[in-house]
């Protein structure tokens, strides 16, 4: 019999890449979404034709219970969030609501229907294994680098106090109650179907646009920021990885190599054969509040215990985000109206 999957923010980057995965590796999968009315459900049902769809939201504890045991999965990863950080200062308490609280309803979820009580050993016959989306934004103002499992929190933005709460919490019903609980610090993994609000698909549909002349420049905030950037299909093995191995633990994934936003913006410049000093624009206004200056993982862990490596380069990443940017837009797609995924 498959083994079945539940995924929370199955609409989003990361589902649509894990779904895929598990699909390949003889998964059922079923994805969490709000409304069947969601279109970008709809665009979901079109990429994975093979996901079935149960109704819940992380804001409700009762539709995470009902989704649960409609389900009945084996493993669940909980990968829905509000994950646009300059936003987490503009909706603190919706991002507080669904990026921690909503780890909160998931896990209590599947305690519910597990009958998990205190005391449990991780591991047991039947047991659901949870997979929680933590972030290397929960490092912020980092105290050391590269950061690894053991790297102390200091988040700088609403968005990374969120994710470090859900962190702790995975880690509190691993011990509290036995379950077979892990969380990912995943540090920044981007592709095609990232949102056109994050920095990389900005610079890349940025670039798209300027070479097919619909737009003379691109304004930019900070470009000396660094981070270690990879490709998200390769880090949803990572997530799968994690909740195989026999003992539940917490890995840090990553690329254990850091680019700045400066290097981001040449690099894809080049890839469309444009000198991107020409169109660049800095603009202060699209400054964090607080701004994380560098983030860089040590992967160490993963690669030894889990076998996990990276396959896509930096390079490769970008030339492979513009690329796509370039066929969407001359096939007349408009990303920032939604059309895009997720």
């Amino acid at each position: 019999m498959a083994r079945r999957a539940l995924i929370t923010g199955i609409t989003g980057q990361d589902g649509s890449y894990l779904a895929e995965h598990l699909l390949g590796q003889g998964y059922e999968v079923w994805g969490l979404a709000r409304g069947q009315a969601n279109p970008r459900v709809s665009r979901t049902r079109k990429l994975l034709s093979d996901v079935r769809i149960v109704r819940g939201d992380l804001l409700d504890q009762g539709s995470l219970i009902s989704a649960v045991e409609r389900v009945q999965p084996d493993e669940v990863y909980n990968l829905g969030a509000i994950s646009f950080v300059p936003m987490s200062w503009e909706q603190a308490e919706l991002t507080a609501e669904v990026t921690g609280m909503g780890v909160l309803r998931m896990l209590e979820a599947i305690r519910v229907c597990s009958g998990v009580s205190r005391g449990g050993a991780s591991g047991s016959p039947g047991q659901i294994r949870f997979y929680q989306a933590s972030s290397s934004e929960m490092f912020g103002q980092v105290s050391e680098t590269p950061q690894n499992e053991r790297t102390a929190f200091h988040p700088r933005s609403p968005y990374g106090v969120a994710k470090a709460y859900g962190h702790f919490l995975t880690q509190n019903y691993r011990e509290s109650y036995g379950m077979h609980a892990v969380s990912g610090i995943l540090f920044n993994h981007e592709s095609p179907r990232r949102g056109p609000e994050f920095v990389t698909r900005k610079v890349t549909l940025g670039v798209a646009r300027i070479k097919l002349g619909l737009a003379g420049e691109l304004r930019l905030g900070n470009l000396e920021a660094r981070r270690d950037w990879g490709f998200a299909g390769d880090y949803v093995e990572a997530m799968h990885l994690m909740l195989q191995a026999g003992t539940p633990e917490d890995y840090v994934i990553g690329t254990g190599r850091m680019k700045s936003v400066r290097e981001l913006v040449e690099a894809a410049f080049a890839a469309a054969g444009l000198d991107w000093e020409r169109y660049v624009v800095t603009d202060q206004t699209l400054h964090r509040p607080a701004e994380v200056d560098l983030l860089c993982a040590d992967p160490k862990k993963a690669r030894a215990q889990l076998g996990w490596e990276p396959k896509v380069s930096f390079d490769e990443l970008v030339a492979m985000m513009v690329e796509s940017d370039l066929r969407l837009l001359s096939d007349g797609d408009h990303p920032d109206h939604d059309s895009s995924w997720p």
